[in-house]
């Protein structure tokens, strides 16, 4: 009975999963329309504090996001099927193409298909800052750490520390203040150490496992090695899918070209260049987390050995990519909360909620740039329907009640007839 109440809920985290696009920018943007602005599961200030503190997080931080979501709805078994509920479509999806990778033989026109769903993302993109901007900035302190970090955001967008470095030296920035907060204090949570056990013993599990495999050579020490290699990225990636791709591109093509593992390490774990790169433009195309390009990347490790191991390459990517994700946000949320009762803390936010808006501009103008300027081709159409997506995106948003997925699919029809 208690799980019926929420089945609402659960609904729209699935038609939020098959419509966002972007990555966790473009995905907030929907989040703010599903969740905030339509259903009212969450205020804007929570879901900007949940984005502002999963930005320091390692891992997925849009599905850390939506994990709190249903965490502050339902508690911990909530938390888990929002989790699930999410995820499974984009694995679905990335696990389907590494199968049908070898046949296809055009492999530009996928990734063309969905060619206005990029620039649709960044409207999302620029909503988001406009809706966030109307609380959070509110004062010439503000107003400055909005500029300062939409700057280095445009400036040092694929480095990995830049977005917690932004956040955490706002919060610092702000403490400086004499604004008057509310003398109140926030009820305290038991804080549940187990997640927390659960990250590490895994942790240390994995590694040792991976290390005792290769060393001792074991026939079947491929899933072994694919656990722990995702399980590190999802444990240490800062900066969400841009970071943890490149990270991917080095461990199974750049290293495996290196002397040391061509002569100590034959039977590493290696993916083709255009293959690896192809579900790299792939993941870009469909909705859902970015990081399920974990998916394709574990099938494509294992492929060589047969469709049941490609199979088996595809669970152990999905798990192992996610499961850090939620056992650090559903262990440090409860230690947030607690933390939250001081003063300091509440100066902090004030910085970090602006520092957010921040991150988000210089997101918007950086991505801007991408997906209208970077690849012009000879032709000028190209960046100026671009743009004109964006806007449009932005203004259906803003004066409008259409709800993300018909944007989505509008955006879809206008690459079919374009």
């Amino acid at each position: 009975m208690i799980l019926l109440r929420h089945i609402p809920f659960l609904k729209a985290v699935f038609i939020h999963s098959i419509t966002a696009f972007g990555g966790p920018q473009g995905h907030f943007g929907m989040m703010l329309k599903t969740f905030v602005n339509q259903r009212h599961d969450v205020t804007e200030k929570e879901l900007l504090e949940y984005s502002a503190f999963c930005q320091m997080l390692p891992g997925a931080s849009s599905t850390q996001t939506l994990t709190l979501i249903g965490y502050k709805r339902g508690g911990i078994s909530l938390a888990i099927l929002t989790l699930l509920i999410w995820i499974t479509p984009a694995c679905l999806l990335m696990g389907s193409f590494s199968f049908l990778l070898d046949y296809f033989h055009d492999r530009s026109i996928n990734i063309t298909a969905f060619k206005y769903v990029q620039p649709m993302a960044v409207g999302f993109i620029a909503f988001s800052c406009y809706k966030i901007s109307k609380f959070s900035i509110t004062n010439t302190i503000t107003r400055v750490i909005m500029v300062a970090g939409a700057v280095l955001t445009f400036i040092f967008f694929r480095t990995p520390w830049i977005f917690p470095a932004i956040i955490v030296a706002a919060g610092i920035v702000t403490n400086f203040s004499n604004r008057r907060y509310p003398d109140q204090e926030i009820i305290s949570k038991k804080i549940k150490w187990g997640n927390i056990l659960i990250f590490f013993a895994v942790f240390l599990i994995a590694a040792s496992l991976s290390e005792t495999a290769r060393k001792n050579n074991w026939r079947d020490r491929g899933p072994f090695n694919l656990f722990e290699n995702f399980y590190r990225f999802g444990s240490l990636v800062f900066g969400g899918g841009d970071v943890l791709m490149p990270m991917m591109y080095n461990q199974y093509v750049e290293r495996i070209e290196t002397k040391q593992v061509q002569k100590n390490n034959r039977a590493a774990l290696k993916i083709p260049k255009t293959d690896i790169l192809t579900g790299f433009g792939m993941v870009r195309a469909i909705p859902g987390p970015v990081f399920s390009i974990g998916t394709f990347t574990g099938g494509m490790a294992l492929r060589e050995k047969g469709p049941q191991w490609q199979l088996l390459g595809c669970i152990i990517g999905s798990i192992a990519i996610f499961a850090p994700s939620a056992l650090l946000v559903l262990f440090f949320f409860p230690v947030w909360h607690n933390l939250k009762r001081y003063v300091v803390i509440f100066r902090s936010l004030e910085g970090i909620n602006a520092a957010v808006v921040g991150i988000m501009l210089g997101a918007t103008i950086f991505l801007t740039k991408t997906v209208s300027f970077d690849l012009l081709d000879g032709s000028f159409i190209i960046p100026l329907i671009n743009i004109g997506v964006i806007a449009a995106t932005f203004c259906l948003l803003t004066f409008t009640k259409i709800r993300a997925p018909f944007i989505v699919l509008g955006c879809i029809l206008l690459t079919l007839i374009g």
